[in-house]
């Protein structure tokens, strides 16, 4: 299981309802139904990827998040919805977050953070869009359409009322040090917000 994932499950309870979006190949709900005999349901636009799921007997949903939740969900249908490494990637992730927060009680997001000190160095002394383990497309190829730093998330969360419960920050194999702790917009990777409604 990816290092991101594996942080993740120790988030959320057994026997809960779990919303994974853009779930890949299902591995965390895989484990998930396993290990915590949560219900619960994927939704991915790849359809290679939607293959591997039903090959590990998870439901999936084939749909773009982009066009939102609503025709699939009501509100409170589910304990956690997850997004994990796929927020960057989407057209307006503040609609996506509040649509998060009103079919599931909680939200579990995490994304490369922009402001890591190797991003920093590519800008500030070599003058090139950064190229690193957690961000590896080049600026005129990549995925991500939204690149934000811890900061820039928690004045999100702030001016849209989405409570953080809790926060941890990584490195690319998702180990955590001293310098994270104490500077964790300059010297963490990746970002994990648990999030809830005010």
């Amino acid at each position: 299981m990816r290092a991101d994932l594996n942080r993740i499950r120790n988030w959320i309870k057994p026997n809960s309802r779990v919303l994974d979006l853009g779930c890949g190949d299902g591995t965390l709900l895989h484990h998930l139904q396993t290990h915590h005999k949560v219900q619960g349901y994927g939704i991915e636009i790849d359809h290679k990827k939607i293959t591997q799921c039903i090959k590990k007997q998870v439901p999936v949903i084939q749909a773009d998040l982009n066009q939102g939740l609503q025709q699939y969900f009501g509100d409170n249908s589910f304990d956690y919805v997850v997004m994990a490494q796929t927020l960057q990637a989407t057209e307006r992730p503040d609609l996506l977050i509040r649509e998060m927060l009103r079919v599931g009680k909680e939200a579990i997001v995490t994304f490369p953070n922009h402001a890591h000190w190797r991003n920093r160095f590519s800008l500030g002394v070599r003058g090139k869009m950064p190229v690193t383990r957690t961000l590896p497309h080049q600026w005129y190829d990549t995925p991500n359409t939204h690149l934000c730093t811890l900061r820039d998330f928690e004045v999100l969360c702030k001016n849209h009322d989405f409570h953080i419960i809790k926060r941890e920050v990584a490195d690319h194999s998702h180990e955590q040090d001293a310098l994270m702790k104490y500077f964790p917009n300059l010297f963490g990777e990746i970002a994990i917000y648990h999030l809830s409604k005010k």
